[in-house]
């Protein structure tokens, strides 16, 4: 059974908002700061590809979230499944997590993969000094478009097709890291 009643306040807004906004600059700074000092166009291109991978899977989460149905994990949290909780818990909070995960998670990845295509640019321009760097930064800027648009149109037909076993696969690990940390999201 789906829940459409929104949990959504205004205080929510504002408190993911700023947020967001501490994220994005901790991380542009981090990400900034390690592209400088390993100074390495390989470290570089792999942070990039991290980025811009975690940002389609933050979109899958947040897609199957929305799409997932409720009851099947009723039925494993009744025998004990691991993560089946969890996942009752993400459904019930199906807009926030969307939100989380679509716009917060989504949106920083965005920004960050343009800062370090940018920062990439520079790197290889540093390397090879006779390069069009006008050509170069377009080049890299579309690359991480396509890419990251690419990525988001085949996640969301996986959140689509099989979001109840997206959604569990999340529980899963909130469980595993509750039972590891003794942090739990959910009431048990």
């Amino acid at each position: 059974m789906k829940n459409n009643k929104s949990t959504v306040s205004g205080k929510f807004v504002v408190i993911v908002g700023f947020i967001s906004f501490i994220f994005a600059a901790v991380f542009f700074l981090l990400s900034q700061f390690l592209a400088k000092t390993i100074n390495s166009l390989t470290f570089s291109f792999l942070l990039l590809i991290f980025i811009v991978l975690f940002g389609i899977i933050a979109d899958v989460i947040g897609t199957s979230v929305a799409a997932a149905d409720e009851a099947p994990f009723h039925a494993k949290a009744a025998k004990k499944v691991a993560g089946a909780k969890e996942g009752v818990f993400l459904i019930r909070n199906a807009d926030r997590v969307a939100n989380i995960t679509n716009d917060v998670i989504g949106d920083i990845a965005g920004t960050l993969s343009g800062a370090l295509g940018i920062a990439l640019g520079l790197q290889i321009i540093s390397f090879w000094g006779d390069l069009n760097q006008f050509l170069l930064n377009m080049l890299i800027t579309a690359l991480i478009a396509a890419f990251t648009v690419g990525g988001k149109a085949y996640g969301k037909k996986i959140a689509l097709s099989d979001a109840n076993k997206v959604i569990f696969i999340v529980g899963r690990i909130m469980a595993a890291v509750g039972s590891i940390t003794g942090i739990n999201l959910v009431k048990k």
